[in-house]
């Protein structure tokens, strides 16, 4: 075994269990064939927690976190709890904590009767959307003045700082640089958002130091409207955190749905996170329904980022092949048992050794 990363698992609410049990299902086949190990560190944070004890998530497990390799997140979210709470003092508190700088959403079709778009194929939808983690409208500078009364104002700040901005169109650059097209587009809304101009112009000067890389520009209404239209035309897009959010959404959507879909809170060099971009979906806890294949290409992700390249790429070949193939039939809840998807990826890697 040549190396072992210490990981830590935080399941949360839901389904979270379910689907993370069956990515580490699959992290285990890939320790096997790969020759690599995991230390694990089960977090029990979530609602079910928070009830039992009161406490969200405490400041020595988020000191405990950064000595760590990774993070893998199920889900968070439980409707006996106020919205925003758990989302905010978790997830939230594991981006800005740790400065998980990039969130890094692959959208990548793997076989055409997914996609809702008609004529689509799968060299159709391959991109990487960059989105900013950190700054902008999720900064949690908010307030309200006469709250609860007809005169209620409230406000929300974005807020971006230079090297906020520069480090992610940068990422993105590079992320560029290793793929064939090496095309970049900024998604922004400067016309309307003047402070976004800091976007235009960091946008510009960056990259003017990778003249290999093709550079391309949208407003966010314009590029919602192109991806569904032609999804073809991006390659890895870079964004504002806010507008990030939702595009990426409609891009999990062009490649299958929410069940397929994974994303990794990134830190160049330091302890990341990685989870499915699905919510908690209580309505479907301790049923055996959930699809895990977002949190199965998760830690396609996580694997990749620790640098166990060639152990990501088998799991989404693996992925691929089941979809392509027709043995995962569809990515609906309760179509496939959760645990059954699991044991068929965990199945395929170790057949390929």
């Amino acid at each position: 075994m040549s190396k072992v990363y210490d990981i830590a698992t935080l399941p949360g609410d839901g389904i979270g269990e379910e689907v993370v049990r069956e990515g580490l299902k699959v992290l285990d086949a890939a320790e096997e064939v790969f020759s690599f190990g995991t230390k694990r560190t089960h977090l029990p944070y979530g609602a079910d927690h928070y009830l039992k004890t009161g406490e969200t998530m405490p400041e020595t497990e988020f000191d405990r976190i950064r000595d760590m390799d990774a993070v893998l997140l199920g889900a968070i979210g439980d409707p006996r709890i106020e919205v925003g709470k758990l989302e905010f003092a978790i997830i939230a508190g594991l981006r800005f904590k740790l400065d998980l700088y990039v969130n890094l959403r692959p959208i990548k079709l793997f076989d055409a009767r997914f996609c809702p778009l008609k004529d689509k194929e799968p060299g159709d939808v391959d991109m990487l959307i960059c989105r900013e983690n950190t700054e902008g409208a999720y900064a949690g500078i908010y307030g309200h003045l006469r709250k609860g009364t007809p005169e209620e104002v409230a406000h929300q700040s974005m807020i971006y700082t230079r090297k906020g901005v520069e480090r992610i169109i940068r990422y993105a650059f590079e992320r560029a640089m290793e793929r064939p097209r090496k095309k970049v587009t900024l998604i922004d809304k400067a016309n309307a958002l003047r402070s976004q101009d800091l976007w235009t112009r960091t946008f510009a000067e960056v990259g003017r130091e990778y003249p290999e890389i093709e550079t391309d520009h949208a407003y966010i209404d314009a590029a919602c409207m192109w991806m569904v239209k032609n999804p073809e035309w991006f390659d890895v897009a870079v964004t504002p955190n806010l507008f990030g959010d939702i595009i990426t959404d409609l891009g999990a959507m062009v490649q299958g749905g929410m069940g397929i879909a994974a994303s990794g809170n990134i830190h160049p060099g330091r302890v990341s996170m990685f989870e499915p971009i699905h919510g908690s979906a209580p309505k479907y806890r301790g049923q055996n329904k959930a699809n895990p294949i977002a949190t199965i290409m998760a830690v396609s992700m996580m694997l990749d980022f620790l640098g166990e390249k060639e152990a990501g790429r088998a799991i989404e070949d693996v992925v691929a092949g089941l979809l392509r193939e027709g043995r995962i039939r569809s990515l609906s809840a309760g179509v496939h048992g959760t645990d059954e998807i699991g044991t068929m990826v965990a199945e395929g890697l170790r057949g390929r050794s």
